[in-house]
């Protein structure tokens, strides 16, 4: 019950906070720019339906990517610390640890 009085007051007090200004935020040129046009619904599905790009030159961009991103990931499956130097670093640690 204490916790729910705390959290009472505790959003009391904000709502008691300054609403900001937002009217003073919008510029004047915005202020006074006119609506936009509006435009036929037929013409805007006409350009979402036609292609925007070649597939075929999509399809090779793609393998592309598809290859560089493999060869990437195979470099990031290899150790980080080559085997010798990680034999040096245990003798190290061994050398250290007793």
């Amino acid at each position: 019950m204490r916790r729910f009085a705390l959290l009472a007051a505790c959003l009391a007090c904000f709502g008691c906070a300054q609403f900001p200004e937002l009217d003073a935020a919008v510029s004047a040129s915005a202020n006074d720019a006119g609506f936009p046009t509006l435009v036929p619904l037929d013409s805007l599905l006409t350009r979402a339906d036609a292609p925007m790009a070649d597939p075929v030159a999509v399809a090779g961009s793609l393998a592309a990517r598809t290859a560089a991103l493999r060869a990437r990931a195979a470099r990031l499956k290899r150790p980080v610390v080559d085997p010798p130097t990680r034999a040096r670093m245990a003798a190290a640690v061994r050398r250290h640890a007793s």
